[in-house]
């Protein structure tokens, strides 16, 4: 089997995938939601992508322990609105979300993490990194706030942007970072910071009141549930900066670490969806709800259409795709309904793809290479062809649909075993016009719905 390679955006390049030397673990972390309303289906690619990793690894590394987290951003500025609107408390918007987002994400076949870390349960760990950020002058108080002192840990050196690849300056200006009195530099971030009157608040750094800046809780979730370095961290494009540049600095800073890949060895990035060239936006009108979609399509449909392109590439959501998707499952569940119950390894080619950074596509075109009998062993690692086969061609009827039809194809095999072909023949045209294709075999009958 070829070695892993991945697309680190650190160097830039693709380079192999090489565990910890004397390590039995490969560690893997993912920025997961802000839990104060339904996941979008943008929110959705960085969690089927991953899911795939997270697979794979497991697959080519059976002699160690995978520990996959995926954390949960539980206080924030948009979950205290909610909250403040609602009048109720953080928590009972927070676990309503998370609980509705963990569902809608296991409907598209992802696994659950290894962990899922709660920001509002690592309080003590942020607090901690904090003030040894503040003792070694890496941070510093202004008004209340404590900021990262972007400028002392950059000194020139450029580091700071390394992994954007871009200068201090470039992504300064490229963010249109509000200038602050209180700011050392413009691009110095908020660790710390005070709550606003009716928000929750916690004992912070020096005695502070108030809570965590957004960057911070990532950097003590990660290494709270998985330790340093991280070999694997990862997320969607628009993460590169600030936050994966800002995480980096603050807890190398915090280790005195020169090299960034004291905090994570590979870094990882998806790229965005596109909705017929435009981005996904509430004043476009063309959010696309993943807890609305699932009631529509099945979650594989959704699953396949999300790893139809490449990761790193943008992604044009539409329709049309959703519908391609569809009718590229029903050809191979088709192949394995005609496979009948044989079941057997085959999956080669298909993680010959996936070590290539990935390939999906690849993969993909793969599985159609693949007999009958091995596909559901080989789309496995990409979370697909997982159901039985009469299920799936089942799946679109609803309960009083398909006792409807169960009821229907019992009288016809009767009829059938009677000899009564007219009766047959005028069950089938019942059947017909219910939109379903019934496949006679030996033992009696499957069926499906038409596309």
């Amino acid at each position: 089997m070829t070695p892993l390679r991945l697309h680190d955006t650190l160097t830039g390049e693709k380079v192999a995938f090489e565990p910890r030397p004397g390590s039995d673990r490969i560690t893997l972390y993912v920025c997961g939601p802000t839990v104060y309303n339904y996941a979008h289906i943008g929110n959705a690619r960085p969690v089927v992508v991953f899911d795939v990793l997270f697979r794979l690894l497991r697959r080519l590394y059976p002699d160690r322990d995978v520990v996959y987290a995926r954390n949960i951003t539980d206080v924030d500025d948009k979950i205290n609105a909610a909250a403040l609107e609602q009048g109720v408390d953080i928590s009972v918007v927070t676990d309503k979300y998370a609980e509705i987002y963990n569902r809608d994400m296991a409907a598209l076949g992802a696994l659950a993490p290894t962990h899922q870390p709660r920001a509002t349960a690592h309080m003590g760990e942020m607090v901690t990194l904090i003030g040894r950020l503040l003792d070694d002058e890496a941070a510093y108080e202004s008004e209340g706030e404590v900021l990262f002192d972007v400028g002392r840990y950059d000194g020139g050196s450029g580091r700071y942007g390394r992994l954007a690849k871009r200068s201090l300056d470039d992504m300064v200006a490229g963010a249109r970072v509000e200038v602050a009195e209180n700011k050392r530099h413009a691009a110095d971030f908020v660790l710390w910071k005070p709550s606003k009157p009716g928000e929750p608040e916690w004992a912070g750094p020096r005695g502070l009141m108030g809570r965590p800046g957004w960057h911070i809780e990532c950097s003590a979730m990660s290494e709270a549930v998985l330790g340093l370095p991280i070999d694997i961290h990862g997320g969607g494009h628009d993460l590169i900066f600030p936050h994966h540049t800002n995480e980096i600095a603050q807890s190398c800073a915090a280790h005195g670490a020169e090299d960034p890949r004291a905090y994570a060895r590979y870094w990882m990035h998806n790229g965005f969806l596109d909705f017929s060239g435009e981005k996904m936006s509430k004043s476009l009108g063309n959010v696309v709800l993943v807890h609305e979609l699932v009631e529509t399509y099945p979650g594989e449909v959704i699953r396949w259409a999300l790893l139809s392109g490449h990761y790193r590439s943008p992604l044009d959501w539409t329709p049309e795709l959703l519908e391609r998707s569809r009718k590229a499952l029903d050809r191979l569940y088709g192949v394995m309904q005609r496979a009948g119950d044989q079941i057997s390894d085959g999956d080669e080619a298909v993680l010959e793809a996936l070590t290539d950074d990935l390939n999906t596509p690849k993969a993909f075109s793969a599985l159609f290479e693949t007999d009958g009998a091995s596909l559901k062993a080989a789309g496995a690692v990409l979370g697909v062809l997982q159901l039985d086969p009469a299920a799936w061609f089942e799946g679109r009827a609803d309960a009083t649909l398909k006792a409807e039809v169960d009821r229907l194809i019992a009288e016809r095999f009767e009829a059938r075993q009677a000899k009564d072909w007219a009766a047959a023949d005028r069950i089938r045209d019942r059947l017909t016009e219910l939109n379903v294709v019934v496949m006679d075999n030996p033992t009696g009958a499957t069926w499906r719905m038409k596309d």
